[in-house]
């Protein structure tokens, strides 16, 4: 298993394509068995001349990307510019299986989720996939919501594209093809494995409450009190610093398994608070909470950002550099987080120096929560890719 990747700027896309076919040739010294690139939304309105020139250039056999507002090489997250980012890979052994599900499709899918059978079944030994999806055509929570139900031990990472102002501007790309809406996407089957982190960048205030009144996503009632009581009572104890977070915005995070005892950071999907209303001390929340639910309020800023990813980064560090990788960072990220740029990158070279990677700034993230999958807002979705034994179970 080999990667490589990089980064070009500049408007010339003849000079880019060269400067990704040299690289990509020799350093692999075949043609790659899968790419993944992301040009920045700069190059949209030239997108079916950039996507079969860059199948050619790059010569893999199976392609996947789309455009984003900024894109992220192995060394740097570009920002504001125009370039494209690639990572390429020799995968021996691994079948690349490339779909795509149309607009009309994810929306019968995210009502009725068994009709996912109808468009799309990943072989039984699927090992994870990557998604890219359109923001303005694509019900993500209903269609992750779907692939959970069907088929919940498959790991989903990816991002929604980025860069599009209106509908019918996005870019996707699956092989030579462009797709305006819809989602595209591949599998991955044989001696593979992805290490998948979600960063949700934030870190537990107060104690774990649980939902004791809500409707849709309207929380009343937090262990028998009004959230407003709670949200006062918590501020009461916080520090300086804290109270300065504030400034950020307040989330809140749902336990995934409120069963579990023992609640940490990787337990919770992280939502924001939408507001508060002062006379009935409710809060609206962006997402539906049922009762029952254990909930805890969480705070977010660049410092707490850095420190959980290095904290989800450090164990895999024991296990020596992967072969690549694939980030999909929150456009809320990059530098409207960190006072300097880089920082994602930054944060994942000091565990590990050479990872070939490239990525792209989403308008949405999708990765794992405690084994389900989800559409994730402020987050750095990191799949760490290395070789696996072959799957045991049979095809």
């Amino acid at each position: 298993m080999k990667f490589v990747s990089l980064s070009v700027t500049g408007e010339d896309i003849d000079e880019i394509l060269r400067d990704i076919s040299k690289a990509v040739l020799d350093r692999l010294g075949e043609h790659a068995d899968f790419a993944l690139v992301f040009p920045s939304s700069h190059f949209a309105s030239r997108a079916e001349d950039l996507v079969s020139n860059l199948k050619s250039a790059i010569g893999a056999r199976v392609m996947l990307g789309c455009t984003g507002e900024g894109v992220i090489g192995p060394a740097h997250e570009i920002e504001d510019q125009p370039a494209v980012a690639v990572v390429a890979a020799l995968l021996p052994g691994v079948d690349v299986m490339p779909f795509d599900i149309p607009k009309a499709a994810l929306i019968n899918v995210a009502l009725n989720p068994p009709l996912l059978r109808k468009h799309y079944a990943p072989p039984v030994d699927t090992r994870f996939l990557v998604m890219l999806a359109d923001p303005f055509s694509a019900p993500m929570d209903g269609v992750l919501n779907a692939f959970n139900q069907e088929y919940e031990n498959v790991p989903i990472i990816g991002g929604m594209a980025s860069g599009a102002r209106q509908p019918g501007e996005t870019v996707l790309m699956v092989n030579d093809r462009v797709i305006r809406e819809g989602l595209v996407g591949v599998s991955f089957v044989g001696p593979i494995q992805a290490d998948i982190i979600v960063s949700q960048g934030c870190r537990p205030v107060g104690p774990v409450f649980e939902v004791t009144e809500s409707k849709n996503n309207v929380i009343d009632s937090l262990g028998g009190e009004s959230p407003l009581l709670r949200i006062q009572s918590m501020l009461d104890e916080m520090d300086d610093e804290d109270r300065d977070l504030l400034r950020n915005g307040l989330f809140i995070g749902r336990a995934i398994d409120s069963g579990k005892e023992s609640l940490g950071r990787g337990d919770f999907l992280i939502r924001g608070v939408l507001g508060v209303d002062s006379r009935t001390g409710a809060i609206a929340v962006s997402d539906v909470i049922d009762a029952g639910e254990r909930v805890q309020f969480h705070l977010r800023d660049a410092d707490t950002a850095r420190e959980d990813l290095e904290m989800m980064l450090s164990p895999h560090a024991l296990f020596g550099e992967p072969s690549g990788a694939f980030l999909f960072s929150c456009n809320g990220r990059g530098t409207r987080l960190y006072e300097e740029p880089d920082g994602d990158i930054n944060a994942i070279r000091g565990f590990f120096s050479g990872l070939d990677l490239a990525g792209f700034f989403c308008a949405g993230e999708i990765g794992p929560i405690g084994g389900k999958n989800f559409l994730h807002g402020h987050t750095a979705s990191l799949a760490l890719i290395r070789p696996a034994a072959p799957d045991p179970r049979p095809r």
